[in-house]
C-alpha cells in the first residue's frame, strides 16, 4: 500500500486502492489505471483558459507531469512484481532426512 501511496500521493483513497488491487491483482496496474484516469480527466477539459487581464489557467505542464509519471511507474519495479527472465532468483529449500525402506 505504501508503494501505491508514494506513486499516487498520500491523499489517495486507500479503500479504492484495495478494491482496484483485488480486481487487477497488480500494484503497477492499479497505479497506471489511476494515473491514466487522471490524465483522461485533464484532457477532457480545455488545457488553457484565459480571460484577458484577469486570469490564465494552463494545465499543459500537469499533462506533461502525468505522462512522465506514467512512464516512470511503467518502468519501475512494483513490490508485487514476480521475477522475470534475466533476473536471478534465489530459492531456499529445507531438506529433511527420510528413512529408507
Amino acid at each position: 500500500m505504501s508503494w501505491l501511496l508514494a506513486q499516487l500521493g498520500p491523499d489517495t483513497d486507500t479503500t479504492d486502492l484495495q478494491t482496484r488491487y483485488l480486481r487487477l491483482r497488480s500494484a503497477r496496474a492499479v497505479a497506471l489505471e489511476i494515473l491514466n484516469e487522471r490524465l483522461a480527466k485533464l484532457l477532457a477539459e480545455p488545457l488553457k483558459v484565459s480571460v484577458n487581464g484577469v486570469v490564465t489557467v494552463d494545465q499543459t505542464t500537469n499533462v506533461s507531469a502525468l505522462e512522465r509519471r506514467i512512464t516512470a511507474v511503467a518502468a519501475d519495479t512494483a513490490p508485487d512484481d514476480t521475477p522475470t527472465a534475466g533476473r536471478d532468483l534465489l530459492t531456499t529449500v529445507a531438506l529433511c532426512p527420510r528413512r529408507r525402506r
